[in-house]
Formats: structure tokens, sequence, C-alpha cells
């Protein structure tokens, strides 16, 4: 029987690509997963690493093992859930990764909700991008990973992972703080920015693809001057007038948007937010409890009424024309 050890370093291996990877993860040295997987190889009588320059890769063999181990870790993950189940509380300790206004928004609220209920439970909080998160769930680096899709960019779903919808975060494009003549509708509303500076995530992530392609769509290349992950400092450099940008309700969550805002066009208007878990972890009594706060924190923020602009100011007043004063009384008769 091959030692399931050895096979999950041979599982590690492929989802962090790298044998230098493996070890940190892990706190192992190189030389010791080396080690490991050299007597995995010699256990299994065939081949499992070749060298790809100074790398290495799965052979097909090793690839085949590594399913396998995937089916017995979910089962091992069920039997887990299972034994929790049979408890009366819950204990260990859950890691949670969310990307940041989630874990802003969503998180400190899903925290008092657990304490309440399940005070001995403990919550390991990473604040993550579902780019690099994903991949982190699936090798086990956590446990629960909430995560965004954005209109007509769908995330990958990776074999062995179960997503769950958590709510819906509306969309709106956020105006800057000083005069710019808007357009009336979502379209015009865009094309009136058009000579104006952005503030947008990095190239290459699902954001800033969607938000292109809604600049793109409505006639223009945006100015892009600002790149960051942090939406905040997007709602900073917008309250500013540096930037205008396109920004979800959670940013305000805290209080009434402090800019004026504007619907998007009609199937651009809110991004998805769920949660992902390895399949097979779904039914953990800890997993359950904690999305269900996650629910419940999303549940307690409404999407926000958007603010209009502000409205043009009145006309001055004319000047009034002084009246000629009547003198009366004794001087007025002299």
């Amino acid at each position: 029987m091959f030692d399931l050890h050895r096979l999950r370093l041979l599982r590690e291996l492929k989802h962090r690509g790298t044998l230098a990877a493996v070890a940190a993860a892990l706190s192992y040295s190189p030389s010791s997963v080396s080690q490991q997987l050299a007597q995995l190889e010699a256990e299994v009588g065939v081949p499992l690493l070749e060298p790809v320059g100074r790398r290495v890769r799965l052979t097909e063999q090793a690839e085949i093992l590594v399913a396998h181990t995937e089916a017995v870790l979910e089962r091992l993950e069920r039997a887990e859930a299972d034994i929790a189940t049979s408890l009366t509380d819950l204990t260990g300790t859950l890691r949670v990764a969310a990307f940041q206004t989630a874990a802003l928004a969503l998180v400190p609220t899903a925290l008092t909700l657990l304490r309440a209920t399940h005070p001995r439970l403990r919550l390991h909080i990473t604040q993550r991008e579902p780019e690099k998160a994903l991949p982190a769930l699936l090798a086990r680096d956590f446990d629960i990973v909430v995560a965004e899709e954005y209109p007509g960019n769908p995330n990958p779903r990776p074999d062995g992972v179960e997503q769950e919808d958590l709510c819906d975060d509306p969309l709106r494009l956020a105006l800057p703080q000083r005069p710019v003549d808007i357009a009336d509708g979502p379209q015009a509303a865009l094309r009136s920015l058009a000579g104006h500076p952005w503030v947008m995530e990095p190239g290459g992530t699902a954001a800033r693809h969607w938000a292109l392609t809604l600049c793109r769509t409505a006639g223009f290349e945006p100015d892009v001057r600002y790149e960051s992950t942090d939406l905040l400092l997007h709602r900073r450099l917008v309250e500013q007038g540096h930037a205008a940008a396109l920004l979800p309700d959670l940013v305000w969550s805290d209080q009434e948007p402090t800019v004026p805002v504007r619907e998007l066009p009609r199937g651009q208007r809110a991004r998805r937010l769920f949660t992902a878990v390895r399949r097979g972890s779904s039914h953990h009594p800890a997993v359950r409890a904690c999305r269900q706060a996650l629910r419940q924190a999303a549940a307690g923020n409404a999407p926000l009424a958007p603010k209009p602009p502000p409205p043009p100011p009145p006309p001055p007043a004319p000047t009034p024309t002084p009246t000629p004063t009547t003198r009366s009384g004794p001087a007025a008769s002299r």
C-alpha cells in the first residue's frame, strides 16, 4: 500500500508547481521533499517525475496517482465532516480567504455572528484576491474562499471545487467630485468621461477586463492613470476629483456614497459574490455555519440608492434698482 503522506506531497507538487514551493508551504526542506518523492517512486516502481530544464513535471503515471489521491482526500474530508456532525459543539480552526471589500464589509459581521453561536470555533482570516485564493483552496491552504465574478467574465470552475452564491453586489459609475458635464443614460454617462482620468484594477484581472470592455462598448478607450487592487484607494481618488471609477456598493457599506453615482448599462449592473469550498467539505458543520454567517452578513448590506449628481447652481438674482427716498417732515417743507 502506498504511503498517504508521500502521495499528498506528489499532489502538492502538481498544485504548486515546484519542489521549493511545496517545501515552503509545508515547512520542509526541498531535499526532504525530494527524498520523500524518491521513496514514493520506489514504492510505485515507475518514474513519477521527469526533468524539464531546472524544474520537474509529473509523468502520466504520477497524474494517475494524483487523481486517486484527490479521491482519497475527498473521502477523508467527508469522514471528518461526518465526525464533526456527530458532535454537539463546533471546535477547531476554519481558514477563510476573502477579497478586500468582502473582508471589510462582510467578514467582521460574520465573525460576530459565529462568536455568538459557536464560541469555540476559531476563524483564521486572510485577505486574498480570488485569482490566488482559489488555487490555494485546492492546495488546502484555505477551507473557504469568498470570491467575486464580474458580468461576462465567469471564473474557471476548477475540478474539485464547489461554489455557492452569496449575493449580488451592484456596480455603479462613480463620478469625480469636480465639475464634469455628464450626459443622461448609462452609455452616454460613460462616454462623458472619455477624456477624464480613470482608476482601475491592474491588468490581467477579471475586474480590469470587465471595465475595459464596458468602456470600449461605450465607444472609447479609457485613460487609465491609476491601478490598484485596493478599491478604497479608487474611492479616495474619486472623492478628491482625480479619477472616475466603477465601484461596487460594498465600498460604501459603512456610509452613503460621498460622490455622485450613476447606473451602468443593463447586464453590467452587479458582480456576483460566492463562496467556494473543496468538494467533500461542504457538509462540514463549521463550513455550513460560516457560509450561513456570511449569507446573513450579506443580507444586511442592502443595495444603496444611487446618489444623483448635484443640481446646477441657481442663476444669480438680479441686482435690485435703488428706489429714491422721499423726504418728509419739517425738513421737507423748507
